[in-house]
């Protein structure tokens, strides 16, 4: 077994009573303000003069006596923090166990990364100077005249946050609240407005962040079909594929993230949310670190650790540290000081998935069955798990019917009342002898009679409605004038020629809203050059076919050169995929930008689809226009064009 990581980064919560409501969220949300477990011993950091003075609301919990307001995905409270105050344990906080060590910790007041585009840290607050409790609001008041509280979620440590209705654009948000003498307003500020630079989908979006007059607030979204990880694991660990995907999709976004030097500090089974669609999506990014004041000098080292605790919380349902966290129970007690590995704590983990945990919460990379070199940034991580052999997603299971059972009528019940069920005087025997069965009684005359005549009536009838309309139809088709006699030999039937059209240039489109106006634009080429071999390709998208939800499609539009008529477009794709074509006026002189340029012509789903018109449509731009893609080996849903031809 490997020896237990030693890189704890981040700050335990102050220890304390603190007075929180006990509202629970209705619907799920992203609020990144809180989202585990609850405060307990002060790290020796916090005793020094510099440290800012503990107050009431310093515990990382929902409600004053220990238990956390926890809504579907909204909540940061988790239901492991509901058996009383427990140190925050985590790659993003220090903990008092043996795994961890005080020159590891943070002091309060920082939520900065380091690197490029990184939020700076925050002034430590003078000794003196206690934190400012949270502004004085409730249910109803409005921000901006916009934002409309209406249920406060959690007050910790000088913030509030809620739930919250931007009443201009109708749709719930959620909304952090400081103080704007906070020693760390300008910090929350500074990491919201990095984090809404980013604008990837990956991430809950900071939409807003404003400080106005006397308070600090960062507006957020508010997902009501997202569940929090920990209420997902309280039902029971992940199957494999779901942990593939888990850890797939948040290494490859932490590492985006970090190219553009942010980074999180806070991974926990309440900060990652899975949506109706099977896409997770990160809560808190930078602002969750930025709120408490936490900081690290290795922050991707701190995201892999992260990372590496999910992975292992999604295989085993335990947490890979000491003490009991987000409704999990802690490895601790199974082997002091050291790491079991997943697949020694439950039966039946994945091998490879298991090595990949352990890769990146040790340090040293060394596990009980393989030597390989520790993940030390979310890039290595991604890249470990893409060389993974693919997990394939558990197949359905149907139940087998059960045995045929006969009815009553077949078992002779119908009229067992009758005489012709009762056993003659004398010969013993009663209803339902297994030696004399009564025959299946007949319809009583008159009605079976009726019977019988109105089926044959009906049949009859139905018989002679199909050959007088089989009839008509001969005797239509053969008098149809032009049948036969008005196509142009060579001609298809769609009226055109069937004559190739030379694609003279294409281009990748991908309008809003929804697209960023790219979509792989160097591999366009690759669609009509007249090889199989080669071939544009879309982005990737997660959870769903029709491009993850997140936009209406992308395509390929081809220039003709000049208006030409357009009978079919053949399309050779990689996987089975749904694909529309669509045509620009004729009269069209420049290539159109968004979709409402194009007049859609026709439409299919296969890997080999032969779009063809009605007539054939005179126009210089086709728009090849993909709606649902397949899903690729990784597990991710991409397109593919190998060939494209046009034919007048």
């Amino acid at each position: 077994m490997a020896e237990r990581s030693t890189a704890a980064v981040g700050v335990a919560e102050n220890s304390g009573d603190e007075e929180t409501l006990t509202a629970r969220s209705d619907k799920a949300s992203v609020d990144s303000a809180t989202d585990g477990q609850s405060g307990s011993d002060r790290p020796p950091e916090d005793t020094r003069s510099d440290a800012p003075a503990a107050t009431a609301g310093n515990q990382d919990s929902g409600t004053a006596d220990g238990t956390s307001p926890a809504g579907p995905a909204g909540d940061p409270g988790s239901p492991g923090d509901q058996s009383g105050p427990s140190p925050d344990h985590g790659p993003s906080a220090a903990a008092d166990g043996p795994f961890q060590t005080q020159d590891q910790t943070q002091q309060l007041g920082t939520a900065g990364v380091t690197g490029t585009g990184a939020v700076e840290e925050a002034v430590a607050a003078p000794s003196s100077a206690a934190t400012p409790e949270p502004p004085e609001l409730h249910s109803g008041h409005k921000l901006a005249r916009r934002y409309r509280l209406e249920e406060c979620v959690t007050r910790l440590d000088g913030f509030s946050s809620w739930r919250a209705v931007d009443e201009k654009l109708r749709r719930a948000v959620g909304v952090h609240i400081l103080p704007s003498g906070h020693p760390r307003a300008r910090t929350v500020l500074s990491a919201a407005r990095s984090s809404a630079l980013l604008g990837d989908p990956r991430f809950v979006q900071v939409l807003d962040a404003v400080e106005d007059h006397d308070l600090v607030y960062v507006v957020h979204e508010w997902l009501p079909d997202a569940t929090p990880l920990s209420d997902i694991l309280a039902a029971g660990a992940l199957e494999p594929h779901d942990a593939y995907q888990l850890v797939t999709q948040v290494s490859q976004a932490m590492a985006a993230a970090h190219r553009e030097g942010l980074a999180h500090l806070r991974l926990t089974p309440g900060t990652v949310l899975r949506t109706g669609s099977g896409q997770y999506r990160i809560r808190g990014l930078a602002v969750n670190a930025a709120l408490r004041g936490i900081g690290s000098d290795t922050p991707q080292r701190t995201d892999t650790e992260g990372i590496g605790a999910l992975l292992y919380a999604a295989l085993t349902q335990r947490w890979p540290y000491e003490e009991d966290a987000y409704g999990l129970t802690g490895v601790g007690s199974l082997a002091k000081r050291t790491l079991v590995a997943p697949d020694q704590v439950r039966a039946g983990v994945h091998r490879g998935l298991a090595q990949l945990a352990m890769r990146a919460l040790v340090n040293d990379g060394a596990t009980a069955s393989s030597q390989e070199q520790p993940c030390a940034t979310p890039e290595e991580l991604a890249k470990a798990a893409s060389a993974l052999p693919r997990i394939r997603p558990p197949e359905t299971s149907f139940s087998s019917p059960g045995p045929y059972q006969r009815t009553t009528y077949q078992q002779g019940a119908y009229g067992q009342g009758g005489a012709h069920a009762r056993p003659a005087p004398g010969m013993g025997g009663g209803h339902g002898s297994p030696s004399d069965p009564a025959a299946p009684p007949a319809l009583p005359g008159r009605t079976g009679k009726i019977l019988k005549w109105g089926v044959s009536a009906l049949l009859i009838a139905a018989l002679g409605l199909g050959s007088w309309q089989v009839a008509d139809t001969l005797l239509k088709g053969d008098n149809s004038p032009g049948k036969g006699t008005g196509q142009t030999q060579g001609n298809d039937e769609t009226g055109g020629t069937g004559k190739p059209v030379k694609i003279v240039d294409a281009k990748d489109f991908d309008p809003p809203p929804g697209g960023n106006g790219s979509e792989n634009p160097g591999k366009v080429p690759d669609a009509y050059d007249g090889s199989q071999g080669t071939y544009w390709l879309t982005q990737k998208y997660y959870g769903r076919p029709d491009f993850g939800n997140l936009k209406p499609g992308a395509g390929l539009v081809l220039d003709l050169g000049k208006p030409q008529p357009v009978s079919s477009v053949e399309v050779d794709f990689m996987g089975t995929t749904t694909a529309d074509l669509r045509a620009a006026p004729g009269d069209t002189a420049a290539m159109p930008t968004s979709l409402d340029g194009f007049s859609k012509v026709s439409g299919g789903t296969g890997k080999h689809l032969d779009l063809k018109t009605k007539k054939p449509v005179k126009t210089r731009y086709v728009l090849v226009w993909l709606t649902e893609l397949p899903l690729s080996d990784d597990g991710n849903y991409r397109g593919r064009i190998t060939e494209i031809q046009v034919k007048s």
